[in-house]
């Protein structure tokens, strides 16, 4: 077996190997998002959207019916009529159009909150199906701000924006109409001054959707910066940086304050003009229109309808502008949503089929079992790069008999993290076959191979919550005195003995309330209480001193006794015992056998047996 030297970058990066490239802004989504791509997020509120544009119509014809109402009143008093059925019928209008508005606005805002739900489901349920790939070149503070912000953002778009600008644009249009029934002239010349001022706010609030866009980006970098400066916070303290990371937040929050600043100096422009064009159009109204009186045109009735349809026409059109720029600035948002919605999730090959629940369940066979059973993991001449051409594996061939122990060591960067990922099926190899059970891992859905493995990370990851949350990730059915018994056979029941929540104490966030070998024996026992027939330890006890290593030895030996186990270790004691060990560098295999067969004819391994595996 041959290979060229390479320097891996794996997902679980081993101590002292990083090479995973700085995560760069996202591209922009590539297809045009409008209001037509909103309609995915309101499947089952249209009937509760139908309900609300009926009573929006209703409050819209009703309020439009108040000036005539207040004109006839005054032409009857002007004319010395009985006027109470009148006043009584306003009375009237004003109570019903005050509560068809209450119930129109609280089934407005539900189907607003279920906008924000759905899309909120929609892209959680997406980011955590993305490739792997993806979680490389994004940040994760950045992935949070779209969860968060973003889809806050939405609920303007339906509240006080789509409905707002429908609803107030049928309140202006028909205010317009009465208007010009009224007085054509006086109408015309009213007009006339909203529509230079109407062109002057659409053309700045159509600049507000690119600006909204560009903040949330800014808001987004800057959520990293924190996500990223917090998450390390010990580290960060213990070097003295607080002041250097706190600038470097200041620079993003700065961007973000710049791309608001954006904002703001449009919406400061369109507030002066359409205050400016409402003057104007009233003083034209009381000039002309009071002219017109004068002269008999029309009747002081009129004039003072005319006048308070003025006021319905430019309220509801100031409103519908305002709410037309914050439905932009909810398509900027949705602009960022959909690009994660639009990424291609992790998924099967055309070949993989899915697993019968017997198939599932089946014993693995033994490795005694004939000489017709496939391996339980076989690499045939894998090799894997990433995108950017660096190469990790070449042509890597091996096999991991079942029931048996194989170790891989070598030296940091030398591509074992990364063939426990190729097992995951995480990355798919770019060339030759990764089999589990005799099997292409690409013919075999994701979802059933990997219940077939347990995989514990080099960085033993554990998750906010509490000891029993972790505990039944991948054993939700696990009894309350399974999870006890696997807590002891990692010597870790201790930890919910000294406290009085039991199962249900907190770890913090990322277990920062468990010292790091905790972390590490809670992680394994993670792996264990699931019971899968294959294995996968990434330095799975690196963390854990000399007593708790030998536990943890004896722990996984008890386990794993009819299972295979593939093992990445940097400890001697972990290798030792190992049915096969396979030496890699550079990302080829260089050496297999036992301890004794290989420190005596690989010159690799008797040197990281004498100064990197540490002897226990």
């Amino acid at each position: 077996m041959t290979s060229t030297q390479t320097r891996e970058r794996p997902p679980a990066p081993e101590t002292g190997a990083k090479s995973v490239p700085e995560p760069g802004p996202p591209a922009p989504c590539a297809r045009k998002v409008g209001l037509r791509s909103l309609f995915p997020y309101l499947q089952g509120y249209w009937p509760t959207l139908g309900i609300v544009a009926v009573l929006s119509l209703a409050v819209t014809l009703l309020t439009l019916s108040q000036p005539v109402l207040t004109r006839d009143v005054l032409t009857d008093i002007e004319a010395d009529r009985p006027v109470g059925r009148l006043v009584a019928l306003l009375v009237g209008v004003l109570i019903v159009v005050a509560v068809l508005g209450g119930v129109r606005d609280y089934l407005l805002q539900r189907a607003a909150e279920g906008l924000v739900l759905t899309a909120r489901r929609r892209l959680v349920a997406r980011l955590l199906r993305l490739p792997i790939t993806e979680y490389d070149r994004r940040r994760t503070g950045d992935m949070l701000s779209r969860v968060g912000a973003d889809t806050t953002m939405l609920r303007a778009v339906v509240t006080s924006g789509l409905f707002d600008t429908v609803t107030n644009v049928v309140m202006v249009g028909g205010s317009a109409l009465m208007m010009c029934l009224i007085d054509p002239t006086l109408f015309a010349a009213t007009a006339l001054g909203l529509g230079l001022g109407v062109l002057a706010v659409v053309g700045l609030s159509r600049r507000v959707r690119g600006a909204s866009r560009d903040a949330q980006d800014r808001i987004g970098e800057m959520t990293s910066a924190v996500e990223r400066a917090i998450s390390a916070v010990r580290t960060i303290r213990a070097s003295g940086a607080e002041e250097r990371e706190g600038h470097a937040v200041d620079g993003y929050a700065q961007e973000a304050y710049r791309a608001g600043m954006r904002i703001a100096r449009l919406q400061a422009m369109i507030n002066p003009i359409t205050s400016t064009t409402i003057q104007v159009a009233f003083l034209v109204v009381l000039g002309l229109g009071g002219a017109r009186v004068a002269s008999g045109a029309i009747q002081v009735g009129d004039m003072v309808a005319f006048v308070l349809f003025l006021f319905m026409l430019w309220f509801p059109l100031g409103r519908a502008l305002t709410a037309y720029s914050r439905l932009q600035s909810g398509l900027g948002a949705l602009q960022r949503i959909e690009e994660m919605v639009d990424l291609p999730q992790e998924t099967d090959s055309a070949a993989a089929r899915t697993l019968t629940v017997r198939e599932r369940t089946r014993p693995e066979p033994a490795a005694d079992a004939g000489a017709g059973v496939p391996p339980a993991i076989e690499f045939d001449r894998v090799s894997f790069g990433y995108d950017n051409g660096e190469t990790v594996l070449r042509d890597v061939s091996l096999t991991v008999p079942r029931g048996t122990r194989t170790a891989l060591v070598g030296p940091s960067g030398a591509g074992k993290s990364t063939l426990l990922s190729l097992v995951e099926r995480f990355y798919d190899a770019t060339s030759g076959v990764v089999r589990v059970g005799g099997t292409d891992v690409r013919d075999l859905p994701r979802r059933d191979l990997r219940r077939r493995l347990g995989y514990v990370e080099q960085s033993a990851p554990v998750l906010a919550g509490t000891v029993r949350d972790n505990l039944s990730l991948a054993a939700p059915d696990a009894t309350d005195d399974d999870m006890r018994e696997v807590l002891r056979s990692v010597n870790l029941l201790s930890v919910i003995e000294r406290a009085p929540q039991g199962l249900d104490t907190e770890v913090g966030e990322g277990g920062v309330l468990l010292s790091g070998g905790e972390r590490q024996r809670l992680a394994l026992a993670r792996t264990f209480l699931a019971a899968p027939p294959i294995m996968l330890l990434d330095e799975a006890t690196s963390n854990l001193d000399a007593r708790n290593e030998a536990l943890m030895r004896e722990a996984i030996g008890t386990v794993t006794a009819d299972r295979t186990l593939l093992v990445v270790a940097h400890r001697l004691s972990t290798v030792v015992d190992s049915d096969q060990i396979v030496v890699l560098e550079h990302g080829e295999v260089v050496a297999a056998g036992r301890h004794e067969e290989l420190t005596g004819t690989s010159p690799l391994y008797r040197e990281l047996a004498s100064h990197q595996l540490l002897i226990q």
